[in-house]
């Protein structure tokens, strides 16, 4: 009887130990976020003004996490490769990307597999960019209405640069045309530096960018015709805007932080910390303040109360614009 009570005990205590031991194992496979690189992927070419400010950000909430925060670059289509990468990542916040404003716009042009609302986790805004009409040091142009005369005098051989079919400058370039009736030739570049220097040697007549363009002005390599926010840049205060030479567009390109759909709200918050803690560090807004940019700090929820309000006005642009893909019917 005790032999037998004996057994019993071992094989108890023997299940204990196992399940202890199975706990313990479960317990070590899920270690507290983040435990490996992060990877944080920006949808435009190296050496650009967004490239070099997000990896500054980049390591510096790395300094937060305890890990690297890897920047990888997939450039091209206007900015929104990084949309397919989030859309087959794994939601463990090991993967993330710089989310911006074009790939609420391509949901409504084109039939793509992923939605960037529906298919990603906000995690932050950070800020917003400038963009500008720019033209060579030496060009003859000096204002978006001396273009305009060169394009109804001379059809199709005005050239005009911007970062990619889609994006928001060459939606208001399409704008203005369209409005006057005019046309020119449109050649999208993957990265602004590369942008800047077609235009800078007279590769393309002019080209509108985000203020990444900002040394190339300075040093009197380009010159700013104008820029599309609503009030004048305090870096260039004698550069008027699109609003003040009698043209009703204000663009402006918010963007922020995001991951794959269905994120933890426990590593979503870790994150948000982390990199909200890297944005106001006097570091990284010195360093878009090159770009002409400043901190436009959202966090999760109205960041994606922000998402959600892009997405539908820019089905309303398209719509207008006569942008919007074809219905399949469906």
């Amino acid at each position: 009887m005790n032999t037998i009570s004996r057994r019993q005990w071992l094989a108890g205590a023997g299940g204990w130990a196992l399940g202890g031991g199975a706990w313990s194992a479960v317990s070590a496979a899920a270690p507290s976020f983040p435990s490996r690189p992060i990877t944080l992927w920006v949808p435009w070419a190296a050496g650009g003004a967004t490239d070099i400010s997000m990896r500054v950000l980049a390591e510096l909430a790395g300094q937060q996490l305890g890990v690297t925060v890897i920047t990888e670059n997939r450039g091209g289509a206007g900015g929104t490769l990084a949309m397919p990468i989030l859309h087959n990542a794994a939601p463990d916040g090991y993967t993330i990307a710089q989310l911006p404003y074009p790939v609420f716009r391509l949901a409504h042009t084109q039939k793509v597999l992923w939605d960037p609302v529906r298919d990603t986790t906000p995690i932050l805004q950070v800020s917003g960019v400038t963009f500008g009409l720019l033209v060579q040091a030496g060009s003859t142009f000096r204002s978006p209405e001396e273009m305009f005369a060169f394009a109804k005098a001379r059809p199709g051989e005005l050239s005009i640069a911007t970062n990619g079919v889609g994006t928001t400058p060459h939606v208001v370039l399409e704008s203005l045309f369209t409005a006057r009736g005019l046309r020119y030739i449109h050649v999208p570049y993957k990265g602004t530096a590369e942008q800047i220097n077609a235009i800078a040697a007279g590769q393309v007549m002019a080209g509108v960018n985000s203020t990444g363009f900002g040394p190339a002005v300075d040093s009197g390599r380009l010159r700013l015709l104008a820029t599309f926010a609503a009030q004048r840049s305090r870096r260039w205060p004698s550069v008027p805007t699109l609003r003040e030479l009698g043209f009703d567009i204000v663009a402006q390109s918010p963007y922020g932080l995001a991951g794959p759909r269905g994120m933890p709200p426990a590593v979503v918050e870790t994150l948000h910390n982390a990199f909200r803690k890297a944005m106001f560090d006097p570091m990284f807004v010195n360093e878009i303040a090159k770009y002409d940019q400043e901190l436009d700090y959202l966090g999760p929820a109205d960041y994606a109360r922000a998402c959600r309000e892009m997405l539908a006005q820019e089905r309303i642009n398209v719509e207008r614009l006569g942008l919007a893909k074809e219905s399949t019917g469906g």
